[in-house]
């Protein structure tokens, strides 16, 4: 078992799907060696591992949690957060210039 903590790679500035990629062609010239993708932080995380090849990956369940997202419209969710910031600066008496 190889395992990377791409997450933590990722927290240095560092794009960890090379090295995940790589680790996932060195994996495959062993018998029975797999790479496990650990420290997961993004939902998309879980696709980037699949697409370098990763045969496990360990997921929180906060970011299980995060599914119910996949297919919405990225604009609507942008456009529901920023309602949300509207509210919840309203339920404090201020308001936005316009």
């Amino acid at each position: 078992m190889i395992s990377l903590f791409a997450g933590r790679i990722a927290d240095t500035g560092v794009d960890p799907i090379p090295f995940m990629t790589e680790s996932v062609k060195k994996a495959a010239a062993k018998p029975n060696c797999e790479v496990l993708w650990a420290s997961t932080r993004e939902l998309i995380n879980i696709y980037q591992a699949e697409g370098c090849g990763c045969q496990i990956i360990t997921v929180p369940n906060n970011i299980l949690a995060k599914r119910k997202n996949i297919g919405n419209d990225p604009y609507e969710v942008s456009l529901d957060t920023v309602r949300g910031f509207a509210k919840d600066i309203a339920s404090l008496g201020f308001h936005i210039l316009p």
